[in-house]
């Protein structure tokens, strides 16, 4: 079954299906099921949305509202989440499973409704259930609201270039085998652009990406990393790169030649064609500054000047930074700052009224007569937050948050900070061990919150790709070493910060954000590495209801994905 695609003017039915819509109501149909792909001289079959890796692509204006029927055909539960879209007031088709809700059981449907509301530029939705996403995932395209343009010059064309993993195996028995035995997830065998591994594998020459331009040309590239777990490098041989906007927000231009882009991120590129017609690789190639495995291949794919030139041999590769070049990663994501324009203001939090440090660690869990596989005691990996490692319920918190039925779990103020203080990036010895549970952090409505992730050395140091659902949010500063309270928020941003959902923390260091907890709900904290979330680095946070029903969470559908165990 194909993409459906069809739009109604709100004026029709803008009140009848969402009053607070101020844009248009479009729908999609999505249809989840297997489809048979062949890569690597190989083929398998595996989950997909409408038959395509990567998914269908949803483009919208600014303010538009959509309504996705997930249709279920596979053979196992699944859930969708919008990336970067705030769902104000509307945590019911947020989508993490056993958060917001139970997957949509195999043989049924679940339409969920995304509310758009300040976004602009590239976001993505895929699976969040286990990991599905590493091939149910695709972009979402914001356009400017109607009347309203692009702050550049429109480019001449776009494309979406979206990262992502291929693994030979069934990716849902990697996940299960590493989980059963609690030892290290194994990597992917590839990297993609646009579902091709490109030139550099075998049996991929004849099918790498390739983007026609137009010399002269100016295009708008929309970069997704969907990957699950390598954060990556991007450039074109012989172009530089313009970046113009991330995670639905402008910025301020970034002239560079490479991008570092993290699981979860997207970004807004342009890039013009103004190079002797000919071919020139894209490459994007991984970034790690730990000692944990990663998938260590380089993907391509073709940027090829339209006319009747031949290829060179050999194409031209872009000059990336080394895997480990950590200057090159820092010098790139500290530079960027938010647009800050009349037509494009912010409005960065100043008066804190909750403030929060949470560290991020990577841990271990006693196994009973030593009987797992993470470590040579016999130990499994874990990780986790406040030295909280997430198990997830039976049931979805928001479901049993509405029926204040707190069974399985408690909304405490202990994950607020961390349980003990020590030197958090020193050579200390400190307990890797962590606690599991399935606790939740409770926000008033109207909080104004700056939440300070504190990376740590405990388990094995990297960077930590971090997203939070329901929000946007200001990254107003980052360093190296332990955050200190009294001098290190001198050196804040509060003028021009970048406006995200997914930072980066870097390896051994810190990250401040802000906020205001103003979208009443049940949101998910967690590392945009699949492995980490699965062994517990995240939080579910409760968003109070404010005192009016424009400050309250919206009405439970008639209709949600039943629970397993319900």
């Amino acid at each position: 079954m194909g993409l459906m695609y069809r739009f109604l003017g709100f004026m029709f039915l803008g009140c009848l299906l969402f009053c607070k819509a101020e844009g248009a109501i479009r729908y999609y149909d999505f249809v989840v099921k297997e489809s048979n792909f062949s890569r690597l001289c190989s083929t398998k079959s595996m989950l997909t949305v409408n038959d395509s890796f990567p998914g269908p692509e949803i483009h919208v204006h600014k303010g538009d509202t959509v309504f996705v029927n997930v249709h279920n055909q596979g053979t196992y539960g699944i859930t969708i989440h919008w990336h970067g879209v705030k769902m104000p007031r509307n945590p019911w088709s947020d989508g993490p499973e056993y958060v917001t809700q139970c997957p949509i059981p195999a043989g049924t449907n679940f339409t969920q409704e995304i509310n758009f509301s300040t976004e602009e530029g590239t976001l993505w939705w895929h699976a969040h259930s286990d990991w599905s996403r590493a091939t149910v995932h695709g972009a979402i395209i914001v356009y400017p609201a109607n009347g309203t343009s692009y702050p550049y010059p429109k480019p001449y064309g776009e494309q979406t270039i979206v990262l992502a993993s291929w693994f030979i195996a069934d990716v849902m028995e990697v996940y299960e085998e590493a989980v059963a035995s609690g030892a290290e997830f194994n990597t992917s065998d590839a990297l993609t652009i646009n579902g091709q591994p490109g030139a550099l594998f075998d049996c991929s020459t004849g099918t790498t990406f390739r983007l026609p331009v137009k010399k002269g040309e100016t295009y708008l590239l929309r970069i997704i990393n969907a990957i699950l777990n390598e954060e990556m490098f991007f450039g074109i041989a012989q172009h530089n790169l313009t970046v113009v906007g991330t995670d639905g927000f402008y910025t301020k231009p970034i002239d560079t030649n490479y991008i570092m882009i993290t699981p979860g991120q997207t970004m807004d590129v342009l890039v013009t064609a103004n190079q002797t017609a000919s071919y020139y690789y894209m490459a994007a190639s991984p970034f790690s500054d730990s000692e944990a495995p990663f998938d260590n291949t380089t993907t391509t794919a073709i940027l090829q000047y339209i006319g009747n030139q031949s290829a060179p041999s050999p194409i031209p590769l872009p000059t990336l930074p080394a895997t480990n070049d950590t200057t090159a990663a820092s010098n790139f994501t500290t530079k960027f700052r938010s647009l800050a324009s009349s037509d494009h203001p912010i409005s960065v939090p100043k008066n804190i009224t909750k403030r929060i440090l949470m560290t991020v660690s990577v841990n271990l869990i006693f196994c009973p007569n030593d009987s797992c596989s993470g470590t040579t005691d016999g130990d499994r990996l874990a990780a986790s937050l406040n030295n909280q490692s997430f198990v997830f319920p039976t049931t979805d918190i928001l479901e049993a948050y509405t029926r204040n039925n707190f069974s399985e779990f408690t909304t405490t103020d202990s994950l607020l900070a961390p349980p003990i203080y020590f030197n958090f990036t020193g050579d200390v010895d400190v307990i890797v061990y962590t606690v599991q549970g399935t606790k939740v952090m409770g926000l008033e409505y109207g909080d104004v919150v700056e939440l300070v992730y504190q990376g740590t050395v405990i388990g094995n140091a990297q960077n930590h790709p971090m997203h939070l659902h329901g929000f946007s949010f200001y990254l107003v500063g980052t360093g190296l070493g332990n955050f200190n309270n009294q001098t290190d928020p001198d050196n804040y941003n509060l003028i021009d910060p970048p406006e995200v959902n997914t930072i980066q923390l870097p390896k051994k260091g810190w990250a401040a954000i802000r906020f205001v907890a103003d979208n009443p709900g049940v949101w998910f904290l967690h590392c945009h590495f699949e492995r980490h979330t699965s062994w517990g680095m995240s939080v579910a946070i409760i968003v109070k209801n404010g005192g009016t029903t424009n400050t309250s969470m919206r009405p439970r559908p008639a209709y949600m994905p039943p629970c397993p165990n319900s």
